[in-house]
């Protein structure tokens, strides 16, 4: 069965900025207080006429120019969001379409900041399935629709963006997938949610009332979980494939908080050169802040071809994830 790889990575953030400035007019709190807890200076913030779908589409058009293949190729399209344009139909129909994919058939994957991460996973078996030869993998949130900007704890995190990898069939059997480690635990549901809005809590004059329809978190509970959690799957995923922390030439994590991933990487062992953290730049864009951090890396020659990427998550639900890949371009 043939491997998969990433062949190409295209990335979109709107280009309107929120800086801690800004926020600190508008909800009590401060630059300083921000990047001490966080890591974030600023973040990057969709027009009101700009939906998940027009982000997806715009990182998707860049990855299939930076590889030269035409919409028409591709075979399947893997929306990774949890800020959807609708609920139905999904919105990896609204991209299709846009693209102009027309033999394309595609799915959206709702696993919160976990959820690049299972996109590449399920894409790469998808090519290894020997069945499909380019599947589109897109992570993007428009997280700015769905916050609370009178709960400072909160709306400081994150941002809006958009990143996609086309993954297709390795020809060298050194580069590509190597392996994954993925896990959910719903018991820490309660922990990190938008609890309005689905069917056990459908819009109501109470809901809105309540600010129900926003992102709710216990940061606390979430912080220690992220932490123990990635660096348990990173390690147990090395292990498994006969490697160490120090075979690694770059960790690429979910970049929802400084101290989180600069606890995690001290846990592994990781000196500072082989982590990657944009999370100043763009704040925490969900599904998007992966593909942002690879592009980012590979622009500024941090990541090469032949180097062994380690990407790690964790994120509500809780869903959390490791993934393994020799970089192939």
């Amino acid at each position: 069965m043939p491997k998969a790889k990433i062949t190409a990575l295209g990335c979109f953030v709107p280009p309107r900025i929120l800086t801690n400035d800004d926020l600190s007019r508008i909800v009590e709190t401060s630059d300083s207080w921000i990047v001490e807890r966080t890591g974030m200076r600023e973040r990057h913030i969709a027009d009101e006429n700009v939906a998940t779908s027009d982000m997806a589409v715009a990182a998707a058009r860049a990855a299939l120019a930076q590889r030269g293949v035409p919409a028409e190729d591709i075979d399947a399209i893997l929306v990774c969001t949890v800020t959807p344009d609708m609920l139905f139909p999904s919105t990896a129909c609204l991209v299709q379409d846009q693209l102009g994919a027309k033999g394309a058939w595609g799915f959206d994957l709702i696993a919160a900041c976990s959820g690049f991460l299972y996109g590449i996973t399920t894409a790469a078996h998808l090519v290894q399935g020997g069945a499909h030869r380019k599947v589109l993998v897109i992570g993007a949130d428009t997280m700015s629709r769905i916050l609370d900007y009178t709960d400072r704890t909160t709306c400081i995190l994150f941002g809006d963006g958009a990143g996609a990898v086309l993954v297709e069939p390795a020809e060298n059997s050194d580069e590509g997938f190597i392996g994954h480690l993925n896990e959910i635990d719903g018991s820490g549901a309660p922990y990190l949610n938008m609890p309005a809005g689905g069917s056990r809590l459908p819009a109501s004059e109470e809901t809105i009332a309540k600010r129900l329809h926003y992102v709710k978190q216990e940061g606390q509970q979430v912080f220690k979980f992220a932490v123990r959690k990635m660096h348990e799957l990173c390690e147990t995923l090395l292990c498994r494939h006969g490697f160490t922390a120090a075979d690694v030439d770059l960790f690429i994590p979910h970049q929802a908080n400084r101290r989180i991933i600069t606890a995690t990487a001290e846990r592994l062992g990781l000196p500072p050169e082989k982590v990657v953290i944009n999370l100043d730049k763009y704040g925490n864009t969900t599904a998007a802040t992966i593909p942002l951090a690879t592009r980012d890396a590979v622009e500024a020659g941090r990541l090469k071809k032949g180097d062994l990427v380690l990407f790690a998550a964790v994120g509500a639900g809780y869903t959390a994830g490791a993934s393994l890949w020799r970089w192939a371009y």
